[in-house]
């Protein structure tokens, strides 16, 4: 399986990149409003997961590629930071019943962050797997 994860890791970041959109640009009348998620700040959580994932997938295209120095995984970092800060905003101005949440793009950038420093490790475990 890993070896698949690893054939198609551009594709599979491009697809996550897209889905992310897709995601952000859900109208937000369908999206089910649950008193007892917000209290566990649900929304937050899935925040930070995608965008952990968003840039785990870029990191591991390039890491195939050979091309993971520490210049590049800033570079994807930053790209992926401001492209969850850039869906946050076009919710308010581009997407229907959707508003920018602060707190949001800080949990979108605290996934970006966390898969900066946890890439390698996790990296080395799915292999074992």
């Amino acid at each position: 399986m890993f070896v698949y994860f690893i054939k198609y890791s551009k594709l599979l970041a491009l697809i996550w990149t897209v889905f992310v959109l897709l995601l952000c640009a859900f109208p937000g009348q369908y999206i089910p409003s649950i008193s007892w998620l917000e209290i566990l700040s649900f929304d937050k959580w899935v925040h930070l997961t995608i965008f952990f994932i968003l840039t785990f997938l870029w990191f591991n295209y390039f890491f195939y590629t050979g091309n993971l120095s520490l210049k590049y995984k800033i570079i994807i970092l930053f790209l992926c930071i401001v492209y969850g800060g850039a869906l946050e905003f076009a919710q308010s101005w581009l997407f229907s019943h959707r508003s920018t949440d602060y707190l949001d793009f800080i949990a979108n950038s605290i996934g970006c962050v966390l898969a900066f420093f946890t890439f390698k490790p996790l990296y080395q475990l799915l292999q074992r797997v």
